[in-house]
């Protein structure tokens, strides 16, 4: 891996964060009423010489591509501009709701790997038999189960019912370990049954394409343990197609989480993108998203730096 390699990565990282930067611009302007529609329907009776002035006070009442121009240059000096709704800085607020957002990402990758990989192996070695088709119907419902779905059944069992969890609710690490992670258990078990699913399909496919390699069966041949055979030989190239889902769907963790935290009632980036949709806040939409965009590249990024530490004959031109 050179650096001008990973230089041109990191620039398309870059450009493709434009593009939806860009995109999301366009598409929240098409969506109808804007934040003084929203307004008003909280103050009540406002004149439309008042709207008038409070469209031009918000800079509204300037051309798209001028409010495009405006927001860009204050993009390129690290400035993601100020809600509409609170005159917050929105760079201050995301930076405030990010680590909600990463733990409950890190913890739902965590608990997707924890229960895919040991389901992929399990049912690659029991080709056939009763754990088999008990993967595969773990797949089948977690790929077309939707993440919100599985979070109401979940409040309604794990909380409701059995009162193991609480239903909403976050508790900052720096207050409490135990009732942090209690907090998001539920939250990122819903968003993990998905990826789960997934990573249990990859990883059975794939060790079963690298058991019939013809250096297992020379490993085999030579007497070495099974466990040997497989962990030590097999997994290793069997978890290059792991890490490209794995990577993929870290953007499908993101996004899922705007449903996920909204429906918790955690205070993360999700949530907030969605509070900015709804009131028409452009500036937070913008940058929320534009956070997420590029968080998600970078981790594309992170994945195929991923491929070569696992296999060294990966070269990247």
């Amino acid at each position: 891996m050179s650096a001008g390699w990973l230089a041109r990565r990191l620039l398309l990282a870059l450009f493709a964060a434009f593009g939806v930067s860009v995109l999301v611009f366009a598409l929240i302007r098409l969506v109808p009423g804007d934040v003084v529609t929203n307004l008003i329907g909280l103050e009540g009776n406002v004149s439309p010489e008042q709207q008038a002035e409070m469209r031009r006070l918000f800079g509204l009442d300037q051309p798209i591509p001028v409010q495009f121009g405006t927001w860009l240059g204050a993009l390129l000096h690290g400035d993601l501009g100020v809600s509409l709704r609170t005159a917050r800085p929105v760079f201050t607020d995301l930076m405030l709701r990010f680590p909600v957002t990463l733990e409950l990402t890190v913890l739902a990758l965590l608990m997707a790997l924890l229960i895919g990989v040991p389901l992929g192996v399990t049912a690659a070695l029991n080709r056939g038999k009763a754990a088999d088709v008990l993967s595969s119907s773990f797949v089948l419902i977690g790929l077309a189960a939707p993440e919100f779905w599985l979070a109401l059944l979940l409040i309604l069992l794990l909380s409701l019912t059995w009162r193991v969890f609480p239903p909403n609710g976050f508790v900052p690490l720096p207050e409490s370990l135990g009732q942090n992670l209690r907090s998001l258990f539920l939250p990122s078990l819903a968003l993990s049954l998905g990826l789960a699913a997934a990573v249990t399909r990859i990883v059975r496919a794939s060790l079963l394409e690298v058991l019939g390699q013809d250096y297992v069966r020379t490993a085999r041949a030579k007497g070495l343990r099974e466990r040997v055979v497989v962990y030590r030989h097999a997994m290793r190239n069997a978890l290059i197609p792991v890490v490209t889902v794995v990577g993929l769907q870290v953007g499908s963790l993101l996004g899922g989480a705007v449903i996920i935290e909204q429906i918790f009632g955690l205070p993360g980036v999700g949530r907030y993108a969605l509070e900015g949709i709804n009131l028409r806040d452009y500036p937070v939409v913008q940058g929320a998203v534009l956070f997420i965009a590029v968080s998600f590249v970078l981790v594309n990024v992170l994945v195929d730096v991923l491929y070569l530490l696992i296999d060294r004959r990966v070269v990247f031109s």
